[in-house]
C-alpha cells in the first residue's frame, strides 16, 4: 500500500467512525484518528496499518462523553 492509498483509507476511517458515532463532532474524529496513526510510522509493512488506526481510534472514541 502506497502513502495516498493509505491516506485514502485513513480518510474512510474518519467517515465511517464519524457515522458511527454521531454523537461526538466530525472534527474531534478526525483529531482522534490522526493522534492515532504515528503510532504506526514505524511499520514496514503497511496495509493493515488504516485497520489498526481505526481499532485504536474506536477504543478512545468509545469513552468520549459529549
Amino acid at each position: 500500500m502506497d502513502r495516498s492509498d493509505e491516506d485514502r483509507a485513513i480518510a474512510q476511517v474518519v467517515d465511517r467512525l464519524a457515522r458511527q458515532f454521531p454523537g461526538v463532532p466530525a472534527d474531534h474524529v478526525a483529531e482522534v484518528v490522526s493522534q492515532s496513526r504515528p503510532e504506526f510510522d514505524d511499520v514496514p509493512i503497511r496495509d493493515f496499518v488504516p485497520l489498526f488506526v481505526e481499532r485504536g481510534a474506536k477504543a478512545r472514541l468509545r469513552g468520549y462523553n459529549v
